[in-house]
């Protein structure tokens, strides 16, 4: 029984990999070079989610600040997900949908990228937060499952829709596209010379 569970998750989990890698393989490109025109400009990115997809915020804003796999200078990257304090406050004061909006709104500038993860695409805080940046003229990138696909794809100027409907399956693919991105990243800027990296703002 065990190794059929196994097998079968393996099956799931590498299917829906493979599938999601084909349907935004230009995408994923095109974030690439997103990211590393914003970094270049000497701007920012801020990540948001719940649940597991705040801990995917904060796991790749660690990946940008300290490093992926080379030792080379950090790269300006914030989780709206870390400050209990701000969180509390604004969630006691205001209403948890403002959480991430209020602190887009003190720190997103032009030029700066937000990073809104929803598994399922209806997180009212998520959706607010990306609506926030792009009135501060900052770009917004959406990581969701294929039930979010036309909730949030409408707020973001670059949505990637893993291609299942299983809140395992999606978190697990969007942590192995984000780490495909950060490489990618890490590469362009410190390994093919192509332009130092700007000061953060």
């Amino acid at each position: 029984m065990t190794n059929d569970t196994l097998a079968t998750e393996l099956r799931d989990h590498v299917g829906v990999l493979q599938q999601t890698a084909r349907d935004h393989e230009t995408m994923i490109a095109e974030l690439v070079e997103l990211l590393c025109g914003c970094f270049r400009s000497g701007n920012k990115v801020l990540l948001c989610g719940n649940g597991g997809s705040a801990a995917d915020a904060q796991h790749v804003a660690a990946e940008f600040v300290n490093r992926f796999r080379s030792d080379r200078g950090p790269l300006p990257a914030l989780a709206l997900t870390t400050d209990s304090s701000i969180l509390t406050s604004v969630g006691n004061d205001s209403s948890y949908e403002e959480v991430f909006a209020r602190q887009v709104e003190a720190l997103a500038a032009k030029g700066d990228i937000l990073v809104g993860i929803s598994t399922s695409g209806r997180s009212a805080n998520v959706h607010r937060a990306l609506k926030a940046a792009r009135l501060r003229g900052a770009a917004t990138v959406g990581f969701t499952g294929q039930r979010g696909r036309d909730v949030m794809g409408g707020l973001c100027d670059l949505c990637l829709v893993v291609a299942s409907a299983d809140t395992a399956r999606i978190q697990e693919c969007h942590e192995f596209i984000f780490h495909v991105v950060c490489g990618m990243v890490e590469t362009q800027l410190f390994q093919n010379g192509k332009g130092s990296v700007g000061r953060g703002k």
